[in-house]
């Protein structure tokens, strides 16, 4: 499993639209096409973060989402709810928090 955080700048009242988006969305065979096993939406505030498990390494999913119309679509879809954090924003890999610290129970 390989997971992956996206941060970006979304207003608190826009929730209920960005997850209607998504549901659509996931309810299509787009998510299986990339690899996503997991999705989670988070809001605090004005930050949105977007936790993502993938079946492959986030890279390679995004390589494959960025070919598919869905993901286009998805993508223009949350375009007037979701801007970027980093003003320097140019892909989906610039919006990715970097983990520096993980532990998993043994079980």
């Amino acid at each position: 499993m390989h997971q992956t955080m996206i941060i970006a700048r979304m207003a608190p009242a826009d929730a209920d639209k960005v997850a209607e988006i998504f549901g659509r969305y996931d309810a299509t065979s787009m998510p299986h096409e990339i690899g996503v096993r997991n999705r989670s939406l988070y809001q605090f505030h004005d930050i949105y973060v977007h936790l993502i498990d993938f079946d492959r390494p986030a890279s390679e999913a995004m390589r494959i989402a960025q070919s598919l119309p869905d993901f286009r679509a998805v993508s223009e879809d949350l375009r007037p709810f979701i801007q970027a954090y980093d003003p320097g924003w140019r892909s989906p890999q610039d919006a990715m928090a970097r983990r520096f610290y993980h532990w998993s129970s043994s079980e």
